[in-house]
């Protein structure tokens, strides 16, 4: 085999080579936005109409979510807001529509004291999406029933569900749990 023939393998070696890794670090990080991100994987795609757009949305959404100083709560501070929550969840029976209000204000307050900027709801979906994507989904049915509700077009039943919607993402950011 001549020098020529030999350095065109290597070379065609080592392109194929570097290309199997890049190819396999592109699976490995799709894996892990896929398990990060659970179900808000799939519906990133769909709204970024495509995998590498929606790809770099998360990535971007890791990385504005890595400078943010996310704190656990003292216990007292658990404590208050599992008190609030109940009272939340007593009124429902004489005032549903404000409950529903009040659900959605206290879970904004929490954020807040958790360390999550909370400066408009698309903003709350893309910081909680990062570590909540599993529950992000109730969280915005029971919003889209609360804005509804302000404009009186939400039954009892569905407040009664974006209470139950409410409290799941309430009680993960509560206990500091997180759903992936």
């Amino acid at each position: 085999m001549s020098t020529n023939s030999l350095i065109a393998v290597i070379v065609v070696a080592a392109v194929v080579v570097i290309a199997l890794t890049a190819l396999l670090w592109m699976l490995a990080r799709r894996r892990h936005l896929r398990e990060r991100f659970g179900p808000e994987y799939d519906r990133t795609v769909d709204e970024q109409g495509g995998r590498l757009s929606a790809e770099r949305d998360l990535r971007a959404r890791e990385e504005r979510h890595d400078q943010l100083d996310i704190k656990e709560l003292p216990p007292e501070r658990r404590h208050q807001y599992a008190d609030e929550w109940s009272a939340v969840q007593q009124q429902f029976v004489d005032q549903p529509d404000g409950s529903v209000a009040r659900a959605d204000d206290l879970l904004t307050r929490l954020m807040a004291e958790r360390g999550y900027p909370t400066d408009g709801y698309q903003g709350q979906v893309r910081d909680l999406s990062v570590e909540h994507g599993r529950t992000l989904e109730e969280y915005r049915a029971a919003h889209a029933v609360k804005v509804r509700s302000g404009a009186g077009e939400a039954t009892t039943e569905e407040l009664r569900g974006a209470m139950v919607h409410y409290r799941a993402l309430f009680e993960e950011l509560l206990s500091d749990q997180r759903s992936r």
